[in-house]
């Protein structure tokens, strides 16, 4: 996936695509850690966002409980 880098005041950003934001269920205000790695720049999801996309994996297993179990038959 490309992205530009763009002026964010006097820093530099990327904008992260809707795609991805829904994907890793990211949020303004969400902590990421960005690395770098031999030629790569690598940004990660802090604990604290996996942690709450961990909850809202178990909510939704809760709710829907039911029905995961039929289709594991």
């Amino acid at each position: 996936m490309d992205v530009k880098l763009r002026r964010v005041g006097n820093s530099m950003g990327i904008i992260i695509p809707k795609e991805l934001l829904e994907r890793y269920a990211l949020q303004e205000g969400d902590d990421l850690e960005l690395r770098a790695e031999e030629h790569r720049i690598v940004l990660h999801i802090s604990d604290v966002a996996f942690q709450r996309q961990i909850q809202a994996a178990r909510n939704m297993m809760e709710k829907y409980r039911v029905a995961l179990k039929k289709l594991a038959e």
